[in-house]
């Protein structure tokens, strides 16, 4: 597995992220980079608590900072631009709501559960 997107998926599971996966978009027609990775939390402290980790143990072990990210000011839905990875961190509710991995039905996913 990619080294950045090993730390992302880490990242999120140490702060016990929900529902992890990665759509590898790398085949399909029109994505905008390779890998979606998609996750959730009950609540909107603990979303914008992933994307902090996430932001600081990519950059404290792969020395790569985060283009951009949206989101962090309601913490709903939080995106981060890693160019080749994008990563959204959905309240849950708002994951329900939009169902984005639906939209990319035909990627290949790979799911990550929580260890402890």
């Amino acid at each position: 597995m990619d080294k950045l997107l090993a730390s992302i998926v880490e990242a999120a599971q140490n702060r016990k992220a929900k529902n992890i996966i990665s759509l590898d978009l790398q085949q399909l027609d029109g994505a905008i980079c390779s890998h979606f990775v998609i996750c959730n939390a009950d609540s909107t402290t603990q979303v914008s608590a992933i994307a902090d980790a996430i932001e600081e143990d990519v950059f404290n072990s792969l020395g790569q900072k985060v283009w951009r990210v949206d989101g962090k000011m309601n913490s709903l839905w939080v995106a981060m631009d890693y160019t080749d990875i994008i990563v959204h961190i959905f309240q849950t509710e708002m994951r329900d709501f939009y169902k984005l991995e639906e939209l990319w039905a035909d990627a290949p996913c790979t799911r990550y559960d929580y260890e402890e």
